[in-house]
């Protein structure tokens, strides 16, 4: 009887929607506050679901650094750490049904989870992965870019050799430098058009440009708490992709939650 009302809410979001646009609320560190405690509630009370979207985006990132080191491009694995982050919210797409079933007051099952995240967006859904998939391609061009430019085509026989280089060199130092700034400038531009937007698509019934310009729009309402959001999360990701991505078994989970709470903080559709 609970699968089946977890089924009904999963298939309800659509043909109840409000034809009208999303009104954006600007929000305070105390709502950043309390849509993260909620997430991390989200995850203690159905951990089954977090673990094994966790255990996906850190296989994905393991998968990720192997082909670095097996085709000799470890210098870019910071670069594609980095990267792998701005696919999180769309990676995050089950955490968010899996709550968003909670918020409705039904018990999610896999295949109420996995029946929301196919049921809801579609093709919309799919543009915003092509518009991911894009920026992420276009960090790791710059990134090479940028090494051709400050080291020359020379390929590095380790990640030791390429640190030693990068830390002990005034041409490394400089490339760390323009390197962080022209990534942390992609990575929020990423954050900016996905960190409602993805939500938003499983959630209502829009297009995916109405979804991104939404996403601005939510950053320009609360510009500080946004940027402390997005560096936030940037802070988890990387500190839980260093002992071998195992601590994104945890971190993914608790982000993806807190994040589908943020964007029910942000979001609203006015009553007609």
């Amino acid at each position: 009887m609970s699968e089946r009302l977890s089924i009904d809410v999963a298939n309800t979001g659509r043909g109840a929607v409000q034809s009208t646009d999303p009104v954006v609320r600007s929000i305070s560190i105390e709502d950043m506050a309390e849509a993260f405690a909620q997430g991390l509630r989200d995850f203690q009370n159905a951990p089954g679901f977090g673990l094994v979207f966790g255990a996906v985006f850190a296989l994905g990132g393991a998968a990720i650094a192997a082909c670095a080191h097996a085709f000799g491009l470890t210098y870019l694995l910071y670069p594609l750490i980095i990267g792998f982050a701005m696919i999180g919210p769309f990676a995050a797409i089950g955490l968010y049904a899996v709550s968003r079933l909670r918020e409705a007051g039904a018990r999610p099952s896999w295949r109420a989870v996995l029946g929301t995240v196919a049921s809801h967006g579609g093709q919309e859904l799919g543009w915003m992965a092509f518009v991911t998939l894009f920026i992420f391609m276009a960090w790791i061009y710059a990134a090479q870019m940028l090494v051709a430019l400050f080291f020359g085509l020379r390929s590095f026989s380790s990640q030791a050799e390429f640190f030693a280089m990068v830390t002990t060199t005034p041409d490394g130092l400089l490339f760390l430098l323009v390197g962080n700034l022209i990534g942390a400038a992609i990575l929020f531009t990423a954050f900016s058009l996905t960190v409602v937007s993805v939500p938003l698509l499983l959630d209502r019934d829009v297009d995916f440009v109405t979804a991104m310009i939404t996403s601005l729009r939510a950053v320009a309402a609360s510009p500080g708490p946004m940027l402390g959001w997005a560096a936030m999360v940037f802070i988890l990701l990387l500190v839980a992709s260093a002992p071998a991505f195992l601590g994104l078994l945890v971190a993914v989970p608790v982000l993806g939650h807190a994040t589908w709470r943020l964007y029910r903080k942000i979001v609203v559709f006015p009553e007609k």
